[in-house]
């Protein structure tokens, strides 16, 4: 028996590298830049998510907050086939949403499966169900990726979504190559800043986020993290994707992409604060968000469905609202829709 345990302490931790580097994709490989020294992307001002010794400690001390799992069936009304009457957002869940403007929909981050694992049968299980089937999808024209996190990237929905619609993918550098190793294909990247025409005489610009990239042992930071303006007839669209706080930075989009017209912000995942914050945000920094870019309206994304850090269910919501009082903002300046509620903006 003690043979047997020793076997295991020992064949473990190999178990566990083999397959962290099976799971690692492809590399950039590309011009170097400020922010890409020719092996690894940097955050603005290299700011750095924490590292291996600190997630230990993060995992020994965690005090995770409650979260109640609740799949009934409540989704929201069908999508319409088409929009052209302003913009309709529907929000989905997590940090997916359906944008319908100009005759285009485009799908942010769609994840549709169970858990945000490389596994079916372990990692961050889905605690409320999509907002919308997703069988009731319009016919979906774009995808934009902000990173190749499992719970931003999510094969099994892409392969499902590519099938289905063929859309055009948007997605930062060196995601091309992983897409097409999936076999998931009309992939166009972008760099930060970069714009890129879609159809309808939309065009997206690729904007910095504070985050970090992997799926596996190997991949570390090795492809880009972005936000994303979408710049329509109606007014800009911005979806940030997942990011810590950096002032200078969402100073700098209004400048480069403004007016911002319409923010989804993420409020989630951002317990403990020691640990989180160079990679999330807080909802009252999300608040500091809304007003650097000087968006007109808000969107909160990236909470209420998966249990990624230490923030209880209710958490970002109660913290979301303190932080309205503190700046006094009303909740029509930053909003909070349920899964499967859209707002139309004319």
């Amino acid at each position: 028996m003690a043979f047997a345990i020793f076997g295991f302490i020992l064949v473990a931790p190999l178990v566990m590298i083999l397959v962290g580097m099976a799971l690692s994709g492809p590399k950039y490989r590309g011009p170097l830049s400020d922010h890409f020294d020719g092996r690894k992307f940097i955050n603005p001002e290299n700011i750095k998510a924490k590292g291996g010794l600190e997630v230990l400690k993060w995992m020994v001390t965690r005090k995770r907050g409650p979260w109640k799992e609740n799949l009934t069936e409540n989704y929201g009304k069908h999508p319409l086939a088409h929009f052209k009457d302003g913009i309709r957002i529907t929000f989905v869940n997590h940090a997916t949403f359906l944008i319908q403007v100009d005759g285009l929909n485009i799908l942010t981050d769609p994840v549709w499966s169970r858990r945000v694992s490389p596994f079916r049968w372990i990692g961050p299980k889905r605690m409320r169900l999509p907002g919308i089937r997703f069988g009731d999808l319009p016919t979906i024209h774009t995808v934009i990726l902000s990173h190749n996190h499992y719970d931003h990237l999510d094969l099994e929905t892409m392969r499902v979504v590519f099938g289905a619609h063929h859309p055009k993918i948007i997605a930062p550098l060196g995601l091309k190559a992983f897409l097409q190793q999936h076999y998931i294909s009309a992939v166009s990247e972008a760099d930060w800043w970069e714009e890129l025409a879609l159809d309808s005489g939309l065009k997206i610009q690729a904007v910095p986020a504070q985050h970090f990239s992997g799926r596996g042992f190997l991949d570390r930071d090795a492809t880009l993290w972005c936000g994303y303006v979408l710049k329509t007839s109606r007014g800009n669209i911005y979806f940030a994707g997942d990011t810590g706080y950096n002032e200078v930075t969402f100073k700098e989009i209004p400048l480069r992409c403004g007016p911002i017209r319409i923010s989804m912000l993420p409020i989630g995942a951002y317990k403990p604060a020691w640990f989180m914050s160079p990679i999330h945000t807080s909802p009252e920094e999300s608040i500091r968000i809304h007003r650097d870019v000087g968006s007109q309206t808000s969107i909160a994304m990236h909470f209420g469905t998966f249990p990624l850090a230490d923030d209880g269910h209710d958490d970002p919501l109660n913290d979301l609202r303190l932080g309205l009082e503190k700046f006094q903002m009303t909740a029509d300046e930053f909003l909070v829709m349920r899964e499967g509620e859209f707002r139309v903006f004319e």
